[in-house]
């Protein structure tokens, strides 16, 4: 956008500048304008509106006087020809009773503005600062009450248009790269519980807590001031949360970095013998703990454990935009988050692809693990597996997630909620499509299915020399029971128990979270 305005201006040598002081700008110099503010007035309404008006209609909008409005206008539009027009190139056009202004090769910085906002153009080709500044700043004509009208409206326009291009560029930018546009979001929109939460946790992302805990009392205040409550999120200090209501449990958050470079959130929570949770796709470490989809198992596992968890790379609060998804970086950032918490010795959750990833792990680092447990997990991704059916359904889900997964209509998102939580309640399957919409771009989505597809742990199975608890639901359409099975008759010694569910991951209301939770329990306490 920003070089479409380059080349306009070289063509025709002219920009208008109505964000901010309205000016004029010829070659590069600025050109003085009247210095009548209703001149002025007159040259940003008739660029804005870009139309015609009658003359009588002009005259009412500026100068309803007994005197000669019309002569006034006149004035004006004789110094504003003066400025727009070239000797081949009028721009003022005066057509009997009518008046516009035809901008068609001038730049002008509310329709870029106007472009960007609406999705016409990428917000990240050419975002200039200067689109957020004030609508025409300085042209106040509090005695002309029609203008004003007119002009506190198109302020108000403006300040939207603002919003919605802050939000394009927060959303398409990487996590740690969100806090310039989420701080211009808080000063357009103060009073928004979501935007300051968003900042908040944007600050964190980045590594800088001091300032999310700044960040955090200000939104409190603020909302509390104007009325508003505030979300639980900021209620609570940053980097450490009463896990629910009522709970001794506090969750601390920190962040850690991989060997690579990438920033990577973990949270601990709980006392007594740790146990490791590996990441899996579409893990938020703060939101779970509300979620319908997760609370019930964080609230077993915290139980008698301290609990280490952490958000994947490319996930969640820890870095998105990487350049590295691949699995051997996976296994990595768990060795990252167990070296950073100094964990010696604990016992490992794998769910989902994270049960290859503490495979890997395991056989690695038999000396740490003590006990392993794997739910609805996997050896090999479905494009190793390789049943077409299933190839073709999966390659089908990445291409439509280009274009559905970040919209705020969560219809694409309900494919994939539908497809893991058959089960789910109208709570919880809401909850999981807004889950997905803030773990991960709709670019990031993309590349970790690609991922995840071509995982391969096969022949690390007979190498697993620690116990391990292996536990998957015979109806799950994501990941087929029989693979669930398969590893169970790999892995030397494995104890496989089968849940009646249809959901990947087990529902507190079914029977089946039961006997999860039993086996679970009776697994964790057997002696090392």
């Amino acid at each position: 956008m920003r070089e479409a305005m380059e080349g306009e201006t070289q063509g025709s040598g002219l920009e208008l500048r109505l964000l901010g002081e309205p000016s004029l700008i010829r070659g590069g110099q600025a050109c003085p304008l009247p210095p009548s503010r209703k001149t002025r007035a007159l040259l940003a309404f008739l660029a804005t509106t870009g139309k015609p008006h009658r003359r009588d209609r002009l005259c009412s909008l500026l100068w309803d006087l007994p005197d000669d409005p019309r002569g006034a206008l006149r004035w004006s539009l004789s110094k504003l020809r003066s400025l727009v027009d070239e000797p081949d190139r009028p721009r003022l056009i005066t057509d009997g009773e009518h008046v516009s202004l035809d901008l068609a090769d001038v730049a002008v910085d509310l329709h870029a503005l106007r472009a960007c906002a609406s999705g016409a153009e990428p917000p990240e080709q050419g975002f200039d600062p200067h689109w957020l500044s004030p609508f025409c700043d300085g042209l106040d004509l509090r005695r002309c009450e029609e203008f004003q009208a007119w002009f506190a409206t198109e302020r108000e326009n403006v300040r939207q248009l603002q919003i919605a291009l802050l939000r394009r560029v927060a959303e398409k930018a990487p996590p740690t790269d969100r806090v310039a546009p989420l701080r211009g979001l808080v000063a357009l929109d103060p009073l928004n519980e979501a935007v300051r939460l968003r900042l908040v946790e944007a600050l964190m992302r980045a590594g800088r807590c001091g300032e999310a805990e700044e960040q955090r009392k200000l939104a409190l205040a603020t909302l509390e001031e104007a009325g508003i409550g505030a979300p639980a999120a900021l209620r609570r200090p940053v980097g450490e949360r009463n896990v629910e209501p009522g709970s001794a449990t506090v969750q601390h958050t920190l962040f850690c970095t991989a060997r690579d470079g990438t920033g990577i959130a973990y949270a601990c929570a709980g006392e007594g013998p740790a146990i490791v949770k590996t990441a899996n796709w579409l893990n938020h470490i703060e939101y779970e703990w509300e979620s319908p989809i997760w609370r019930h198992w964080l609230r077993e596992l915290t139980r008698e454990h301290k609990l280490l968890r952490y958000d994947e790379r490319g996930n969640g609060l820890s870095d998105w935009k990487v350049a590295d998804l691949s699995f051997e970086a996976f296994v990595n950032d768990l060795e990252s988050v167990v070296d950073a918490a100094g964990l010696d010795r604990f016992d490992l959750l794998g769910i989902s692809q994270g049960c290859a990833v503490s495979i890997a792990y395991a056989v690695r680092h038999p000396h740490r693990v003590k006990r392993m447990v794997l739910v609805g997990g996997y050896a090999a991704g479905w494009a190793v597996r390789g049943d077409p059916d299933e190839v073709a359904r999966r390659e089908a889900m990445i291409t439509l997630t280009k274009v559905g997964w970040g919209q705020d209509n969560p219809a694409f998102r309900q494919i994939f909620t539908t497809l893991y939580f058959p089960g789910a309640s109208h709570e919880q399957a809401d909850w999981f499509n807004e889950l997905q919409r803030v773990s991960a771009s709709p670019e990031g989505a993309q590349r970790l299915q690609r991922a995840l597809s071509e995982i391969d742990v096969r022949p690390l199975l007979d190498r697993v020399g620690v116990p391990t608890l292996i536990m998957h639901s015979r109806g799950d359409s994501v990941v087929p029971f029989s693979a669930g099975r398969g590893l169970a008759s790999r892995i030397p010694g494995a104890r496989f128990v089968a849940l009646d569910s249809d959901n990947h991951l087990v529902l507190d209301s079914e029977p089946a979270w039961r006997v999860l939770v039993d086996n679970l329990r009776d697994f964790l306490r057997d002696p090392d």
